[in-house]
């Protein structure tokens, strides 16, 4: 099978800060896709040049379409999808490295990106000698960037393999040289594609935090990965591309909410028709009342934005404290309930709900379901019926404000009965998604009241829960 690549008009870069209307634009997409031709024989590629459009002699491929958007200073953006949705593809047009087919990019100042693992480097030079390379590949002199080089190999930290060839570099050494340029040139526009998935956990967060200084700086950053974790905690919005195609765009929580429904279709079979004459599953009322509070204690939902596949609608939800009373303020360290309930609209067999706290910084400080709590569930459940959760936290958490989101998911019976078998990873990737509520409430957490030991449990965002001791040897004989 031979590819040729199709390409149109190169797309719109613009430098100059009197282009745009909008003065803090940083980049703008509209309607941009690229599109190959594929030819199953060297000879249909041939008789293509030949005839040009007389005839086609290949098929259409397009790996990206019809994706348009705008970007500010300050903002940070989340690609996400599948391998082969589009994603890398998308990066490379940005960045200038790729033209497209159709439609038009609008870039405004400098563009730094990290593509892929070397992009940028000549595997004989010296790290040394690919800083300076790389800087006249972004545009900057040999004094600009002689300037730049001692951050560059501080915040590298790969040592005296500075002056070694990069071919005999490890591919997080490679990385950690890579991001080092890209970052400490203090890009307008900042392009990271997957990369940091190589490097070790503290360079990581390095790596992170000068994302954010960068953002903070007004640098409009792209980040592509496959952690929803990443995306949730560092981008505001977010793009999701499915079959070349954008499925969502918006808010970075919910796209990745819509990301993980990708699936449901192929695994619909999960969550086995009912066996209407098999008496064992029959369904009947399950569980007692949850000292489920008045209506009067729901939140309004009217206005909240609900994910769902079409199998089920989240119904209500309360937060209450320890007496039962709704409740939107607690001390730290407080019992809050929280309740929800989700009306189904198919049958389904092991239901599972869960809860996520936020912080204000959007971080998870915690998240926990029903199936983790290994609690008592009916094994069949019929359209139409309505599921009620539970949940007592104690809030030994920062004092701050939080808001929580709630979920609905499902897994097959026999899958349930053999959890204890699967490993973490397999587990949860049989369990289907139903409905997920990004921001069903918010409360907050404040001093405990007088007349206790200390009015602050713990320090940072959560309370591990462990044991301190504390001892004076006594002096040794000399």
């Amino acid at each position: 099978m031979l590819v040729d690549d199709a390409i149109a008009a190169p797309p719109v870069r613009i430098e100059s800060a009197e282009v745009p209307i909008d003065r803090d634009l940083a980049i703008s997409v509209r309607g941009v896709g690229k599109m190959y031709r594929i030819y199953d024989r060297p000879q249909d590629r041939l008789k293509q040049m030949i005839f040009r459009g007389r005839r086609m002699y290949g098929r259409e491929f397009w790996a990206l379409r019809g994706v348009s958007f705008d970007m500010h200073k300050g903002e940070t953006l989340g690609i996400i999808g599948r391998n082969g949705s589009g994603k890398s593809t998308l990066l490379q047009i940005i960045a200038g490295t790729l033209a497209p087919t159709e439609g038009e990019v609008m870039v405004k100042g400098r563009v730094a990106a990290l593509l892929e693992l070397g992009s940028g480097f000549n595997p004989e030079f010296t790290g040394r000698e690919n800083v300076f390379l790389n800087g006249a590949i972004l545009g900057f002199s040999r004094d600009e960037m002689a300037a730049r080089f001692d951050e560059i190999v501080a915040f590298a930290d790969i040592g005296e393999f500075i002056d070694q060839p990069v071919k005999t570099y490890s591919s997080g050494m490679y990385v950690r040289l890579a991001f080092a340029v890209q970052a400490c040139v203090e890009p307008d526009i900042l392009i990271v594609d997957e990369a940091l998935a190589v490097g070790d956990i503290f360079f990581r967060q390095k790596c992170y935090r000068r994302i954010e200084a960068l953002r903070d700086r007004g640098t409009a950053i792209i980040l592509v990965s496959h952690s929803m974790t990443d995306i949730e905690q560092f981008c505001q919005q977010a793009i999701l591309l499915h079959y070349s195609k954008v499925l969502f765009q918006g808010y970075a929580p919910e796209a990745v909410k819509h990301y993980y429904l990708l699936d449901q279709d192929e695994r619909a079979p999960l969550v086995a028709p009912p066996r209407r004459h098999d008496s064992e599953f029959e369904p009947a009322a399950y569980g007692d009342a949850l000292d489920w509070p008045h209506e009067a204690a729901w939140l309004d939902l009217s206005n909240a934005a609900q994910v769902s596949n079409g199998w089920a609608r989240c119904s209500a939800v309360a937060v209450c404290n320890s007496m039962g009373q709704p409740a939107r303020t607690f001390q730290q360290g407080e019992m809050a309930s929280f309740f929800y309930e989700f009306e189904l609209l198919v049958d389904i067999e092991i239901p599972i709900g869960g809860i996520t706290i936020q912080n204000d910084r959007g971080v998870i400080v915690h998240g926990k379901n029903s199936l983790q709590y290994d609690s008592p569930v009916p094994e069949l459940v019929r359209c139409g019926s309505h599921i009620r959760f539970r949940q007592d936290i104690a809030l030994e958490l920062a004092l701050g404000e939080y808001s929580f989101e709630i979920g609905l998911a499902a897994i097959a019976r026999d899958d349930y009965r053999y959890r204890e078998q699967y490993a973490h990873d397999e587990l949860y990737a049989k369990i289907i998604r139903l409905c997920h509520v990004p921001v069903a409430g918010g409360f907050s957490v404040g001093w405990r009241h007088s007349g206790v030991s200390h009015h602050l449990l713990h320090h940072g965002v959560a309370n591990l829960h462990g044991s301190c001791l504390i001892a004076v040897p006594s002096a040794q004989p000399s």
